[in-house]
């Protein structure tokens, strides 16, 4: 089965750099890229106050009538809505070189209709946030969460900030299992050929912190990317803050959460507290 970019959208004003990062990493990885529009006609909601009691006889019953009208033309108007933004997204993509891409729409909520893409999905690329979430830059889309949580794909997630072509890329390693499993996935994809990546470790400048370290930067020069590290010292999440902004990271590269139970629900990880902050993309590899 052919994998796809696959690129979420919906109104929100995180589309335009979604559509173009989108088609910046299909044309790196040369895989074809899928706009997928999900409609979903039951969004959360305040629940409605049980007017049932007041209703005259037989007024229930044209009421619920009406109720269903007016729920059948707002999907309609959700998939049309839905068919004019994935058209809009085509065309920007054909601007950026990407000239087959391919539209999807499905009825149901996100979280769903990606699960069912995953197996199509080598790299899926989002929003910080969508169409109905708080605007508060410190919000993390709840979407995004359960996405990252649920999926066992590399997502690319990216603020509104703009598309601007990755020269720098800084890679969070702690020398763990997955750390190094995610450097690995990097030194056999083509996604930052001719990019600048920086390999940084927070903590204590040891003998076994070093040695990591350099396992990483080698296997990724011999992967012929142009890599070099860093050990830095201090509280994990403001160091690589502090690191992206010193050296202009464009894309961040980091592990997701664990696969403990534990670690499956808590929210105050180092990776939701880093999607929260985040200023540029951020890649999460599983």
């Amino acid at each position: 089965m052919t994998e796809h970019v696959v690129a979420a959208i919906d109104g929100s004003s995180f589309s335009a750099s979604v559509c173009d990062y989108a088609a910046w990493a299909s044309r790196m990885l040369a895989a074809p890229l899928m706009f997928l529009h999900a409609v979903d006609n039951h969004p959360p909601t305040v629940e409605d106050p049980d007017l049932s009691g007041s209703l005259r006889l037989g007024a229930r019953e044209t009421l619920l009538n009406e109720l269903a009208e007016l729920d059948e033309k707002r999907a309609r108007i959700n998939r049309e809505q839905g068919r004019l933004m994935l058209d809009e997204a085509c065309r920007r993509a054909g601007d950026k070189g990407v000239s087959d891409a391919r539209p999807r729409q499905r009825n149901g909520t996100l979280v769903d209709t990606l699960a069912e893409y995953e197996s199509q999905t080598r790299l899926l690329v989002l929003g910080k946030r969508g169409e109905n979430a708080d605007q508060a830059s410190g919000h993390l889309g709840s979407n995004l969460e359960r996405v990252v949580r649920e999926l066992r794909r590399p997502i690319l997630m990216v603020p509104r900030t703009g598309f601007k072509t990755p020269e720098n890329v800084m890679i969070a390693f702690d020398g763990s299992k997955t750390a190094r499993k995610g450097v690995e996935m990097l030194a056999k994809s083509p996604l930052f050929q001719g990019v600048a990546c920086h390999v940084v470790s927070v903590g204590a400048d040891t003998a076994e912190h070093r040695m990591a370290l350099a396992w990483a930067v080698d296997l990724l020069q011999q992967a012929g990317l142009h890599a070099e590290g860093t050990i830095r010292a201090g509280e994990v999440e403001a160091t690589l803050h502090a690191f992206e902004a010193d050296n202009n990271i464009d894309i961040t590269v980091m592990g997701a959460y664990g696969h403990s139970r534990i670690r499956h629900f808590l929210v105050g990880s180092t990776t939701t507290s880093m999607l929260r902050n985040a200023h540029v993309p951020a890649l999460i590899l599983r």
